[in-house]
Order: structure tokens, then sequence, then C-alpha cells
């Protein structure tokens, strides 16, 4: 079993760190947080062992898993790095690109795994269907959520946006080549409300919306190919795939066909693959564990985090032009 540790015990952090001490693939040490007087809370009311230093909580592990504020994120991780453990670390990878880049290729030069949590790839929904995505050339996405003060301190691209850009980067296999957005902001000081347009090398374009000041919540993808449209809820855990064959010259009598200008028939075919349920956290977790385990690249390398950070900031950037 690995020896995990956690920095950073707020809200995520707690959920963290049951669930590290729930895995069977770790053996949770215990946890570090500035705040000493809620660490110690923590420690009193769940048993988690408490260290008193960021320093000590690294050497006393094989895996480092970083939920502090993203602020922090670049401090944190380079210390994780240097001292030759492996690195989990929450979405965003970093504050900056630049940031990312040296996390990145540090991890690279010590030889240790780094896993980014963009808990979304593990989706049961998402997870049902990514293997049927093939050359999506329109994807729109809608993330929208109530208001909450938490997270408001990074614009709601870094808050929410960046859910969707990292699963649509790992599902177009292009270059981005052109980026135009606009965002708002309405309550906090950094843009509350966003859309992204976003348009690859091979001619994809994604349209993404995210806002965190919406009354309802909503977390949708829809992706269209050639022959197939495929539809993913993230908050219900649902997925519906519609695909369009060559109809046979003798359909039934339920068969849907449609004909088109040039009249050929094509025959509509509707499937919804099951979605398993899971604990998305604990299943990136333990993948990442695996990852270690095996010497294999972590589903959401640190690479990866750091092109997601970089699609959102250019996105960020677009705002500044408006």
């Amino acid at each position: 079993m690995l020896k995990a540790g956690v920095l950073g015990a707020g809200h995520l952090g707690k959920i963290h760190l049951k669930l590290l001490h729930q895995s069977s693939k770790y053996e949770l040490v215990g946890f570090f947080d500035a705040d000493a007087e809620a660490a110690a809370k923590i420690e009193a009311e769940l048993g988690y062992k408490s260290f008193p230093s960021m320093d000590a909580l690294i050497a006393a592990c094989d895996m480092v898993d970083v939920v502090t504020p993203t602020i922090h994120h670049f401090e944190c991780a380079e210390k994780v790095i240097k001292a030759g453990k492996h690195l989990f670390i929450e979405k965003p990878i970093t504050h900056t690109v630049a940031e990312a880049n040296i996390i990145r290729d540090l991890a690279k030069t010590k030889g240790v795994r780094g896993q980014v949590g963009h808990v979304e790839r593990f989706n049961p929904a998402f997870m049902a269907v990514n293997h049927m995505i093939d050359n999506p050339m329109f994807i729109e996405a809608h993330r929208l959520a109530e208001f909450n003060p938490r997270g408001t301190d990074v614009s709601v691209v870094l808050d929410l946006m960046i859910h969707d850009i990292d699963a649509i980067l790992s599902v177009v296999n292009s270059k981005v080549k052109h980026i135009n957005a606009s965002g708002v902001s309405v309550i906090s000081e950094t843009p509350d409300i966003a859309n992204a347009r976003i348009e690859f090398e091979n001619g994809c374009v994604a349209n993404l919306t995210a806002s965190r000041i919406s009354l309802k919540k909503m977390r949708k993808a829809r992706f269209f190919q050639r022959d197939a449209y495929i539809s993913v809820d993230f908050l219900e855990k649902k997925c519906e795939v519609v695909k369009m064959k060559d109809a046979p010259e003798q359909p039934d009598d339920f068969a849907m066909i449609l004909t088109n200008a040039e009249g050929v028939k094509k025959q509509i075919y509707f499937d919804n693959p099951e979605v398993e349920s899971n604990n998305a956290i604990l299943d990136e977790l333990e993948a990442f564990a695996d990852a270690i385990n095996n010497n294999t690249t972590p589903i959401v390398s640190l690479t990866q985090g750091t092109e997601a950070l970089r699609v959102a900031m250019q996105i960020i950037e677009n705002f500044k032009k408006i």
C-alpha cells in the first residue's frame, strides 16, 4: 500500500482524507493544514493525524494529495516533487501556466508520477461513452451552478468551465487554433458567467458556457460527429447515443428512417449505454495508485492539466480584449 498524505484540509480536503482512509490502495498517514486550530479540531473529531509542518508530512509519504487553494498549488507541488514523492493535485494544476510548466518538467526530471484532479473524467456517464466519441466536429457544453462564495477568488473559467475544457481536450485529437470568449462579473470581482468558442485545427468547434449565478444547476455536454450524436449529463449521470446508419432495403415497421436531399436513406438507432454507479473522487485517486504501481501514465497527466489551464487562461485573456 502507498503511504498517502493530504495537504489542505478544507471542504474538499476532508473528503479526500475520508476516501484515502477507506481505500485499499493507500495507507493514510495524515494531513497538514496551515490553520493549526482547524487542524487540531479535525484530528480530534475525525481521528486523522495532523502533522506539524508540510515538510514533515511529505517526508512520511509515498504520495501527497494537494487540496489547498490554487494560489498555493505551486509551492506545495514543488516541495512534493523535489522530495521525490508522487503528486496528486486538484484542478487547476497551478495559478499560472508558467508554474504548471515548471511542475510538469520537474516531475519528469525527478521521475515521479503526477495526476491532476479533473474529476469529470471519472464521471460514470462520461466514462460510459468517451470511447464512442470519435472525431467530433461540434461540441456544446453548459455548466451552470447556483452562487456560492467559495471559489469566487478565481474566474468562473477556472472554477467551473475548466472541467469541460479538460474533457473536450481529451476527446478532440487536434490543437487549438483560435478562441473567442466573453465574460461578465455580476457579483464577484472576477467573471461569474462566461462563454467561449474554441476552434481546433481539424475544423472542430466547441462552444462552452459556464455560470455560477444561475437559478438551477446544469452540467451537460453534447458531441456531434459523422453519423452520431452523443449527450452526457454529468449532473444526473446519464448519457444517450443516437447513431445513423444506412437504412436496410427492407426496414421493419418500427424503424425510424430519414431521407436526405440526395435521396440517401438513413436509419436512426438509439442507445442508452449502461452507467455504472461510482465515487468519482475515489476512482481518480485509486487510478493514480495504479499508475504509480504499474509505472504507467496517469489518466489525467500533468501535461494534460497544463494544457487545460493554458486554454482556460487564453479564454480569460480574451475577456480583456472586449
